[in-house]
């Protein structure tokens, strides 16, 4: 038997709406839908690196942010590098996105999807 072998496919969002959530990914990142069947959708990233997949999640609860006792927290986020920081938090929020009202760093600026999940748009 030879090497055994992991690899990081997908990142997985559970939400209440596959249909929207992947929709607004694929605007966010121009990413393509690459699977979007009942209750399972996929998008494949260009770049050959790990996609996002998107689960129904009937119960759904948005987390808070920043995490506080006794309230959903965010389990994951997505590290989202842009080349022009204003310019890429513009498009998020065009596209839906909310800016957090808590922002821990400067250089950071911390979103949060249609159904909560915080993903953070940074410049390197």
């Amino acid at each position: 038997m030879g090497e055994l072998r992991l690899s990081v496919t997908y990142l997985n969002l559970g939400t209440p709406d596959v249909d929207r959530l992947v929709q607004f990914y694929a605007d966010l990142l121009g990413w393509t839908v690459e699977t979007a069947d009942a209750g399972w959708a996929t998008l494949a990233n260009p770049d050959g690196g790990p996609g996002l997949a998107f689960q129904p999640e009937q119960h759904h609860v948005r987390p808070v942010w920043p995490a506080q006792p006794g309230h959903p927290q965010m389990t994951a986020h997505l590290e989202i590098r842009a080349s022009d920081l204003a310019a890429g938090s513009r498009h998020a929020v065009a596209c839906g996105a909310i800016v957090a009202d808590f922002q821990p760093q400067d250089d950071v600026l911390v979103h949060l999807d249609p159904d909560g999940h915080p993903f953070c748009l940074y410049v390197e």
